[in-house]
């Protein structure tokens, strides 16, 4: 047996004593610590068989290794220290030695350097030099390895006030990539704010201030209280814990928490219940642990910040008999106090909003408001001078930035009102969301209050013309703040929401106009999105009836508002332009139609007649006659002129009057975004399974359909209008992209037969969700069926649907694709091939085989 295979073989029944010894009893750290005792063994063992006792040479364990700490798959950083350039022969042997380690499949990290190169490069280097601070020797010459710990020590490399700038700056950077937040859905065990590395920073701060890494020197230099210590490392084992059981249930090196994996990992750590509910009980502990390191970094880091600062302590500015200002920290100039009266903690985020140079509250207050939180018998809105404050800060122009903020960072929000307290951590098992409800509804309350912002305004144009243009935006905020507050609760979270914001409003002083608005909004907070992506929104009476419901346009603005903010916040990937120009379109044609009066019909002859004159002006420039302008129109349907604006007219019809193929399909897509996306034109004689075609072509492009507008002309030529995107949401704009996707179109469309959608295996991220096949038809008063279609958003999906609606005899004309997370809810507009409404029996017909198709 060859050494590298001996090796792996030796890893891996450690990792199987692992498996078998894991248990929500285990002693973690005496599993880390050995873990990493086991990898020293083995690895000197290697590096002396392959005559590596140099005494020139040192090989140095690095990051956590150095630290002696290892996950069952966590990657091995090793350095290779030589005192000068290697020979040949030590080069030959180093390099067998790392090939081995690769051959025994290490996820291994590794570095060949002189001395000199490497005390360098940590100069250069704060990554490096962080690395080499916890350094260990496991091998070699000790005399090399006490000139590297010289090296980087403090007086010759990133002196400690550096240091601690450095680390904090790449701690804000690395907490702007988890979108500054503890409460992902999929956390990252060593990344995510409140997270491993957040302990870290600390103690690299703290080794490289008093040269020790050991957590209880913390407490002997009196930066934390020993019950705060014993927090920390309580929650540094529980962080253990939870990423150890994940290593074993992924069997590979993972620190993200992932949704398939949740439920292997809270089984192993001892949680009870089904799948569902071990879960939820696992992450909410999670969170929590998260949310308590999170502030004991901020104190800690603040504490270190004055103590490292060369400056002396800026002069205070007394804001009242209990506040102060120092600098740009808030601070209780008697923290004793603070617990006097429950309305002091409103009272310090008060001042928050009210002085625009503060920026965050200092550590010794925020320690005191710890305490206060954990003492309070009841909620504060119990109170009638908290809930003064409260709107204060609600009506405040700034109290919904940094102080809502760190109000709910720090657990006053839920220390305020119930109703909050009861969604902090609680998981939304989807891939819809990217958060949890307390962190979602914080972020959809953070951007209604940025539409206000004047840097916003480029971003969200009509929402924030419309915030700076409301006389009460703070029940914009109320609104955002109750919409998902009744989530979990079983029921429709809409209309719980709904009385929960009638009972605040009520309790809070609020007008009975004011209150009955916020509740409207929150009852009603799904519908402009629902109506935007899965409705036929060129259909006046789906206007029309959106407008009724909305009644007037102060109730159309503030919905308008939260459903961006609610958009927005849901997934960092969620908004598109596409949405965008869907609520748009919605909110301007319901604004007319309220302006017009609901009780006059629309007439729909004059909208067309000016799309044809529109069209006929643009056409006019680019030398089409209007002979052929009216023949070809001749042969189109009025519908046609209703569902696309003046420009796709002119486009689509200068594309076929110059079409050379007369006979043959002609495929097209725009130059010009729309709707978000890019517009693919298809016109060709129409035949059965055509979308199902075009569609499983798609997909094999890897690209989405979010709209389609599928026509037929009188003499039986199909006039396809698709608006098409990346997987990303981007339109489609490289030219080899384009040009690759019109031919493979064009190729399927000249096959005397079309191919059926090839199945394609469930992505890893879908695999955990089970969503069922949903069809339900919605009632019409056209010659028309509208069908609302819910499925888990496979591979291919769009095109097997296509492919059912052939083998029934049915006819799309249009359809709205949205995409919610692992759910596809989409809506189609049908017909029978006569042109029909389908029966009773051919709706029933379709249900079943579109159940029967996907469950396949």
């Amino acid at each position: 047996m060859n050494a590298a295979l001996a090796l792996r073989e030796r890893i891996k029944a450690h990792t199987d004593s692992l498996l078998a010894r894991q248990s929500p009893d285990a002693d973690i750290i005496a599993l880390i610590h050995e873990r990493a005792a086991v990898m020293d063994r083995l690895l000197v063992e290697r590096w002396q068989a392959l005559g590596l006792d140099d005494r020139r040479l040192a090989l140095i364990a690095v990051g956590g290794y150095g630290r002696g700490e290892l996950h069952p798959y966590s990657d091995v950083d090793l350095l290779v220290l030589s005192e000068k350039d290697l020979t040949a022969t030590e080069q030959d042997a180093i390099s067998q030695f790392i090939t081995e380690l690769w051959d025994a499949r290490l996820d291994l990290g590794h570095a060949t350097r002189t001395l000199e190169d490497c005390l360098q490069k940590a100069k250069d280097d704060i990554t490096i030099a962080t690395n080499l601070l916890e350094a260990r020797l496991l091998h070699g010459s000790q005399a090399l390895f006490e000139a590297l710990k010289r090296g980087v020590s403090p007086a010759h490399c990133w002196p400690v006030a550096e240091f601690f700038k450095a680390k904090v700056d790449e701690q804000i950077a690395r907490h702007g990539r988890y979108d500054s937040t503890a409460y992902n859905l999929e956390p990252n065990l060593k990344g995510n704010p409140g997270a491993l590395r957040d302990i870290q920073t600390v103690v690299w701060v703290l080794l490289r201030h008093l040269n020790r890494q050991d957590l209880p020197a913390l407490a002997e230099q009196g930066w934390l209280e020993q019950d705060e210590l014993d927090e920390l490392i309580a929650s540094r084992d529980l962080l253990w814990r939870v990423r150890f059981a994940l290593h074993l249930a992924a069997g590979r090196s993972e620190d993200r928490l992932l949704f398939d994996l949740q439920p292997e990992v809270a089984r192993r750590l001892g949680f009870e219940g089904d799948n569902r509910q071990a879960v939820e009980a696992m992450m909410q502990q999670l969170y929590q642990t998260l949310r308590r390191v999170s502030e004991l970094n901020a104190i800690l880091l603040e504490i270190l910040a004055e103590e490292l600062s060369p400056e002396p302590h800026p002069p205070s500015r007394r804001l009242d008999d209990l506040f102060e200002a120092r600098g740009n920290l808030l601070l209780c100039s008697a923290p004793e106090r603070l617990g006097e009266q429950p309305h002091y903690l409103l009272d310090l985020f008060l001042h928050l909003a009210r002085d625009s140079n503060l920026t965050g509250i200092a550590a010794g207050t925020l320690r005191a408001l710890r305490t206060v939180r954990r003492e309070l018998k009841t909620p504060l809105c119990d109170d009638h001078l908290c809930r003064e404050r409260f709107m204060s800060l609600v009506r405040h122009p700034r109290g919904m930035g940094l102080a809502f903020k760190l109000m709910h960072r720090h657990g006053i929000m839920a220390a305020y009102l119930p109703a909050w307290n009861h969604i902090v951590g609680q998981m939304q098992f989807d891939l819809f969301h990217a958060f949890t409800v307390d962190e979602h509804t914080y972020k959809v309350v953070r951007n209604s209050y940025r539409f206000s912002l004047p840097d916003r305004a480029k971003e969200f144009p009509l929402a924030s013309l419309l915030v700076r243009q409301m006389r009460k935006p703070e029940l914009l905020y109320l609104a955002a703040l109750f919409h998902d507050i009744a989530k979990g609760r079983g029921g429709d979270h809409s209309e719980l929401g709904a009385a929960d914001a009638l009972g605040f409003g009520q309790l809070h002083g609020l007008s009975d106009t004011e209150t009955r608005l916020v509740a409207w909004l929150v009852e009603h907070h799904l519908v402009m999105s629902v109506t935007a992506q899965r409705r036929d929104i060129s259909d006046p009476e789906v206007i029309r009836q959106f407008a009724a419901l909305v009644r007037d346009e102060t109730h159309l603005n503030y919905l308008y508002c939260l459903t961006v903010a609610d958009i927005r916040a849901t997934n960092d990937k969620l908004w598109n332009d596409w949405k965008g120009s869907l609520l748009r379109e919605l909110y301007f044609a319901a604004q007319k139609a309220l302006r017009r009066g609901l009780e006059k019909p629309i007439d729909i002859r004059p909208a067309i007649r000016e799309a044809k004159e529109e069209a006929a002006r643009l056409l006019a420039r680019r030398a089409i006659s209007k002979s052929a302008l009216k023949e070809l129109w001749r042969r189109f349907r009025l519908d046609y002129f209703l569902r696309h604006s003046p420009e796709q007219v002119a486009w689509h019809t200068e594309a076929i009057l110059k079409h050379q193929h007369r006979d043959g399909p002609l495929v097209k897509l725009s130059k010009h975004t729309t709707r978000g996306g890019t517009e693919l034109f298809v016109y060709t004689r129409d035949r059965a399974q055509l979308f199902a075609c075009i569609a499983s072509v798609l997909d094999g492009k890897n690209l989405s359909i979010n709209d389609a507008q599928v026509m037929t002309s009188k003499d039986g030529w199909a006039l396809d209008s698709l608006v098409v995107v990346e997987r990303d949401g981007s339109p489609v704009e490289s030219p080899s992209r384009v040009q690759s996707t019109r031919r493979a179109i064009e190729k399927a469309l000249l096959q005397a037969k079309f191919p059926k959608p090839v199945q394609r295996p469930l992505p890893r991220q879908l695999k955990p969700f089970q969503v069922s096949t949903d069809v339900t038809f919605l009632p019409s008063s056209r010659k028309q069926t509208l069908v609302e279609f819910t499925a888990l958003d496979r591979p291919g999906l769009l095109a097997q649907v296509g492919q059912v609606f052939a083998e029934q005899d049915i006819s799309l004309k249009a359809a709205k694709i949205t995409t919610i997370g692992e759910r596809a809810e989409d809506f189609f507009i049908l017909t029978t091939m006569a042109g029909e409404a389908l029966t009773d029996q051919q709706q029933q017909r379709l249900r079943d085989a579109l159940v029967d198709a996907l469950a396949h």
